[in-house]
């Protein structure tokens, strides 16, 4: 009798000890999550965005979409870090582009003062593959990448509050040129800037443009029927006679680095565009560096 009193005992001290236990793990959740973490009954507060909701997209002076969550790229980044809002914001962009065919977009992409200097590849600054990144986005959701163009500008400051910039515009339906050339950005249509009044290459083996050319051949090799055209274009200091001449010059030089690739001169052909087909308006320094360049397009 004795030894079951003791079992009995023994049993009753253990589920003691575990309910004690129960008490306590319950207690120390409801404190973690409710008095530490904040999140029970009235603490419970909904973490707002820290980005502005200023994004608009525009049609002359038709608003479409209106106050959505800015995009956001850390220092020195090229992909964006995107949020439900931003996603959605792409979804409702595509599927207004798609049902409005005779329209076309512009994405301006951004770069800080503080990284400046700051190449990607061939591209001479942040701005250019940060759009490209957004115009990837927007193709993968069915946008023919042709109705995008792509420019690139110097943010004032260090802040990057708006480092992607979408405007719409009508696309010219009756053959009538743009009054700005469209820059892709693509394999297929890459574009060289040059520093003025020089046709120049500044190109060392491995670097991105040494790596392109390669490419270029290797493409050029294995799809016979398609060629390359090299355009020179220029700024718009001078007159057109020297600018033509330069925007030659500049054309002729990629081709020989070109050929020096082992890529046929047959395959290659040289035009010059000198200044009348600016990328945007030579106001600036920073303009005149955007139009002094030679396309590559292969076709």
């Amino acid at each position: 009798m004795l030894q079951i009193v003791t079992k009995t005992n023994t049993m009753r001290s253990i589920l003691f000890g575990f309910l004690l236990f129960c008490l306590w793990a319950t207690f120390a959740r409801y404190y973690y999550v409710c008095k530490i973490k904040g999140h029970c009954g009235d603490q419970v507060e909904e973490v707002s965005s820290t980005r502005a909701k200023t994004l608009n997209l525009k049609l002359e002076d038709k608003i479409i979409l209106k106050d959505y969550d800015q995009f956001a790229f850390e220092q020195n980044k090229i992909q964006p870090d995107l949020n439900a809002d931003n996603n959605k914001f792409l979804d409702e962009l595509a599927k207004y582009l798609k049902a409005n065919p005779d329209q076309n977009l512009t994405l301006t992409g951004y770069y800080r003062e503080s990284e400046l200097g700051t190449r990607s590849g061939l591209h001479t600054n942040l701005g250019i593959p940060r759009a490209l990144h957004i115009e990837s986005l927007l193709e993968k959701r069915g946008i023919d990448g042709k109705r995008i163009d792509i420019k690139h500008e110097m943010a004032a400051g260090n802040d990057l509050t708006q480092p992607i910039q979408f405007d719409l515009s009508y696309a010219q339906a009756d053959g009538r040129p743009d009054e700005y050339a469209k820059l892709q950005f693509t394999f297929r249509d890459m574009t060289y800037n040059f520093e003025f009044d020089s046709d120049s290459l500044k190109v060392n083996p491995g670097d991105p443009f040494d790596v392109y050319a390669d490419s270029v051949k290797t493409y050029l090799t294995q799809n016979p029927e398609l060629t390359m055209t090299i355009i020179g274009h220029t700024d718009n200091v001078d007159d057109h006679a020297y600018n033509d001449n330069l925007g030659m010059e500049r054309a002729n030089a990629a081709k020989r680095f070109f050929q020096s690739k082992g890529l046929p001169a047959d395959k290659v052909k040289t035009e010059s565009k000198g200044m009348r087909q600016p990328v945007v308006p030579n106001t600036t320094e920073a303009n005149r560096f955007k139009n002094r360049r030679v396309n590559f397009k292969l076709d």
